[in-house]
This record gives structure tokens, sequence and C-alpha cells, in this order.
């Protein structure tokens, strides 16, 4: 039978005492590395860390190299990701030409477009680093808080200022937005990491739902400013923000960010722990007036009552399309995966010297060519083609995302990137790009949640399982349907789990089937994926997705054991366990949890509890709650609790 969790009572945190600097610097070990030793200042310490020697170097300095957005590659080999903060995705041709140059020469002529209209690149060598940023800070650009607790790049939508649909063009202010926070000290040290999006984009495809703070043009009484929107965000607890109901002249952005982010990195409840140290709970526990007054607080005065507008229908600005400016298109570009090279951007970045043109990386890991003369549009189609990227690409392409997937990255479980390409090519060979071209397929690695797979139509995570009758661990998905942006905000629900990699394809193409049988009986073109997963009941959709209904245990929703819990691990400690993301264990309290997974697996014990308590590297939550808020190690659990051991040091 099925087990009925019961509920953990949950106390707002505006309701606890609020914690001193002394408890905060006891209880979070970043807290102290930042106190005695700040991201930024790692910068004129890179000579010596590389006269060092990356073997010699401790984990602790690794992390303060995310302030300037670096990161180690995986395997663990000395190479580094460098991820380049764009402001509202706009770059130069110059810039283009920049970026291919370095990635080429440095990267191994690779890069990748990121869901931050950035662009990262890999294989940089550590003492290659400081040649590299210099040559990045050269072409106008930097990684200043690319990673680390900072202020995130500033993103909008890639189409500002070509349109005549926004109410204003909001690129001056991205500009001077991201001049006043990107690296400023006094905003280099939040409690964690922290996304502003801007934009008069009227289809709000900047995603402002699942930002942490987000500004939505608009115009009152002749002026132009913004609604506010606070404490969206992703990963293991995704949230949609929230509206604090007010008006923010365009003049006054840059205070009222300033405010925003000070209520927030002020209060030392989120500073106790990194598990919880988003502004998404500081939302939580306030709501948007309690987090209205504390802005306000800030600032020293009211703001004015205000809203922000509701989206439009969805566009994602793919194709050609007139732009407002007589005698000019812009053109959006898939690309799949998000996958460049840099001998790609190099000849993109003369083709723009050319046309007078101008490139802008996009939230959906794709790129929009500006300003290109009506006449040309042909000629850059063309060359396009010629370099693998036709315009006329199916949309699904552009719609869907991949996070950096586990060739690069330490937390990854499940490859993402090429699994995505090979899903769609599949996709498009059986129903033609045309019948597929409204879905939106996120996959990501990892619970942290990088390619949104919580608000795709169609959502996927990493995970792994055991094949019956196999030892061997293989990568799966768990499969979450039903999320959407925009007009059709929803976090997407889980569907099933741990579905292997050798039969999700099947899975995902008798759904995609499914739905596109019923838009056909319909007549209707409109009718999305994530319609009609919203009219089916879970076991419909299992049912369809498993052709008779009859599917492995693991694919289906289990029904859980009387006792038996959760423990997550995260991706760098797999080894540990044999590569098990998960593992079920029987125990009535998170002490007993931990112990029954360190005397299967004791490397896994020496490391995260030696001696039997959590070492200081680890923190360890059971749902949303840092268990050193709880019981401690005495917390009690019960029958599907989660517990997940968490990396104190992982910087984002």
């Amino acid at each position: 039978m099925t087990t009925t969790i019961p509920s953990r009572a949950r106390r707002s945190g505006a309701d606890r005492p609020p914690p001193d600097w002394d408890l905060v610097y006891r209880r979070n070990s970043i807290e102290r590395l930042k106190r005695d030793r700040p991201g930024l200042d790692v910068r004129n310490e890179l000579p010596s860390l590389i006269e060092r020697g990356y073997e010699d170097i401790p984990e602790e300095e690794v992390v303060r190299l995310y302030w300037w957005g670096l990161a180690h590659d995986k395997p663990k080999i000395g190479t580094f990701m460098v991820r380049i903060k764009v402001p509202g995705g706009l770059v130069r041709p110059d810039q283009v030409r920049a970026l291919g140059r370095i990635a080429r020469e440095y990267g191994r002529d690779e890069a990748e477009l990121t869901t931050r209209q950035g662009i990262q690149l890999h294989w940089v060598r550590m003492e290659k680093l400081p040649e590299v940023l210099g040559v990045i800070e050269a072409a106008g650009l930097t990684t200043a808080g690319a990673e680390g607790d900072t202020v995130r790049n500033i993103t909008g939508c890639p189409v500002a200022g070509l349109t005549a649909e926004e109410p204003f063009d909001v690129t001056p202010i991205i500009n001077e937005v991201a001049g006043f926070f990107y690296g400023n000290p006094e905003y280099s040290n939040l409690p964690r990491k922290h996304k502003y999006t801007i934009a008069a984009c009227s289809a709000q495809c900047n995603a402002p739902e699942i930002h942490d703070v987000a500004l939505i043009a608009t115009v009152r009484d002749g002026r132009p400013g913004f609604g506010l929107r606070i404490g969206g965000g992703m990963a293991n607890t995704p949230r949609i923000s929230r509206d604090i109901g007010v008006f923010v002249p365009a003049e006054d952005t840059v205070e009222v960010l300033k405010a925003v982010t000070n209520a927030w990195q002020r209060d030392l409840r989120y500073r106790v722990s990194r598990a919880k140290a988003r502004i998404k709970f500081m939302m939580d526990d306030y709501g948007p007036q309690g987090v209205r007054e504390k802005v306000e607080e800030q600032l020293g005065r009211r703001l004015e009552d205000g809203f922000a507008p509701e989206p439009a229908p969805e566009a994602d600005h793919m194709g050609v399309h007139p732009q407002r400016q007589d005698g000019l298109v812009y053109i959006g570009v898939p690309v799949p995966a998000g996958r460049v090279t840099g001998s790609m951007l190099e000849r993109l970045g003369e083709l723009l010297d050319d046309l007078g043109a101008d490139l802008r990386f996009t939230r959906q890991q794709n790129f929009i060519i500006g300003n290109v003369p009506a006449s040309r549009v042909e000629e850059v189609k063309a060359l396009l083609a010629e370099l693998g990227l036709p315009v006329g690409r199916g949309r699904a392409y552009a719609r869907s995302l991949a996070c950096t997937s586990h060739r690069f990255c330490n937390y990854s479980v499940a490859e993402t990137k090429g699994k995505l390409d090979v899903m769609l090519g599949r996709l498009t060979d059986r129903f033609g790009a045309e019948r597929i071209g409204d879905l939106a397929i996120h996959m990501d690695g990892c619970p942290h949640a990088c390619a949104q797979h919580w608000v795709g139509e169609i959502g996927l995570q990493g995970t792994t399982t055991r094949k019956e009758g196999a030892d061997e661990r293989v990568e799966a998905y768990d499969l979450t349907v039903g999320g959407g942006l925009g007009a059709r905000t929803a976090i997407g629900r889980r569907l099933m789990r741990r579905v292997p990699t050798d039969e999700i394809d099947d899975v995902i193409e008798r759904l995609v089937e499914g739905w596109l049988t019923e838009r056909a009986a319909r007549g209707d073109a409109t009718y999305t994926f994530g319609d009609f997963a919203s009219e089916r009941s879970d076991e419909e959709l299992i049912g369809l997705a498993s052709d008779t209904g009859a599917r492995s245990a693991p694919s289906a929703p289990a029904e859980v054991a009387e006792t038996a819990v959760t423990v997550r691990i995260p991706g760098p400690l797999l080894d540990l366990v044999g590569g098990a993301d998960e593992i079920e264990v029987t125990a009535r309290t998170v002490g007993e949890a931990l112990a029954a997974v360190a005397k299967e697996h004791p490397a896994f014990g020496a490391q995260v509890t030696p001696d039997g308590k959590v070492a200081e590297a680890f923190l360890v939550a059971v749902g949303e709650e840092d268990i050193r808020s709880l019981a401690g190690l005495a917390t009690e659990v019960t029958a599907g609790s989660d517990i997940t051991v968490v990396m104190a040091m992982s910087g984002g």
C-alpha cells in the first residue's frame, strides 16, 4: 500500500529571532571564508596559486575562483570553465570575434551559450587564466561575478530596442545596473547568488517568473518604469516570483535594486545555512507585503503602488522579423543545446562587421542577429546554413534547453546536451519538425536545475538506476511534465522516476505521439503539450508512456516502504557510493540514515560523517531544512522523507 507522509510543521523564518554574526560564522564555512579571504581578491593571487601548482591548491581557494567565473572542469585535472558575463546578451562584432579567438586559442575551439545570455569556455589551463581574463577584459567584457555569491549576469529580452511592441528600450538601464553591480565589493558578499532580469518584452521572454528579482517594463502616466517581482528560483525547491505591488520609475532602478538586495543580504537569517540562502526563502517567510516593507525600510521611503503587466502570448524571437527601424530585420537562429565553436564565432563576427549588425545571446541558448539590412537576409541565411546553423531548423531545437552536462560538470550524473540532440532528432524524424515545433524539453544532469527542467513542458533530471539483473548502475532520468512560463506559468509535476537512458526516448516519443494525436483530433494548432499534460492524470500519462501501462518499478511512482527514506548524494561524491545518487535506507532519524549509508559505503562515512558527525565540508537537509536548525542528526524522519547531502563549499 502507499504510505501517507505527514507534513513537517514549518516555522517561518520571520518568526525566529534574528541570528548574530557569531552564529553565522560558526554555522557557515563559506561566510568565514568570505570574511577572511574575499572572493574578488583572488584575482591578484592567481600568479602565486599557479606557481604553487594545481594539485597543492586547497579546495577553498578554488571556491574563491568562482568570484571570477572560474570553476573546475570535470575531471579535476587542472582545466577550468571560464564564464563570461554579457549584460542583456548584446555583443558587438569585435567582441564576437574576440570570443571566437579566445575559444579557439584557449578552449579547444569549443564554447557554450548559457541560459543567462552569456557564454562559457572549457579546457582553459590554470596557468593561462590570467592571460585569458586579460584578453576578455580587453574586449570590453568581464567574468567578475559570473559565479560566486554575487549579482550574476543581468538578463533581458534579446531584441531590446528593435521591436515596436516594447514600451521603451531598457538597454541603457541594463548597462547602468551592470556598471554599478558587476565587481562591486559591496554586492560581492551576498548570502548566495543573486539574479536580476530587466526587460520590456511584451511576451516576457526573459522568464521573470524564475528570477530572484525581475523588473518588468510598464508606462504610468507617461513615465517609463517597472513592476517588481521577487523570489523566483529553481533547484530542489522551485519557486515562482511574486509581485510586491509597486511601480519603480526608470530613473530609480539602481536605487531600488540596491534596496531589494540590501534587505536580503543584511538579514542574517539567510546567511546561517547555504541550504536556505536565496531570496526566495525570504519571500516564503515574509510574503509580498512583508518583503515590500523590508525594501522600503532600506530605501527610507514608500514606493508607489503598482503592478507588473501580464505577459502577452509567448515569443521566442526565432526566424526573420522586421524591426521598428525601417529597412532592418532581426534573425533568430536556433543553436542545438547552445553549442558553438570559436571558429564559427569568428566568421559570424566578420559577417556582423560587414552588415553593420550585432549579436544577441538568448535565454534559450540561441542567438539573434540584429540590425540586418532586409536586402541581405538570404545571404545571411546561406552563411548560417554553411556554419551548420540553418535558420529553418525545427523550433523545438530553439525552445529546448540542456545544462553543461556530465562531460564538464562535477555535479551532473547523466548526459544532457548530446542526449537532447538525439532525442530531438528522433522526434523530428518521426513526427516532422513543424508538428513538434512548439515542444520545449528541458534537460538537467542534476537537481541544480541549470536548464530549468521544472518549467519545461517536458523536464528531465539526470539520475542513476540499476536495471534488473545487472550490478552496474546506468544513467537514468526523472520525468516532469506540464511546466511553463509566461501566460502558461507552472511548475511541472514529477511523473516518473529513474527511467533508464535506453528507455527514455521511447517514453518521450509515446507521450509526444499522444499529444499530437489529440491536437489533430481537436483541430487546434495552439494546443500545447503542456495543455495535454495538465488535462490528464498521472496514471493516464504513465499508461500512455509505457504503451501498456505495465512498466518496471523504477520508472513509475513507486510505493514507499513503511520506513524507507531516501539519502540524496551530490555528484562529486558518487565515487564513494558506487555511483548511486539516491540511496534508500530504513531509518527513524537522519543519523541512522547516514550511518546506514556509511555502513554500506565506508568511504562515504570516512569523508562525510567521520566520528559520527557531519564534516564541516557538508550540509545535510531534510526537505528544505538544514538539520542544524532542527535536531541535528537526531532529527526524526518518516517514510518518504528526503535527506540531501549538500557540498558546503559549492560556491554557487
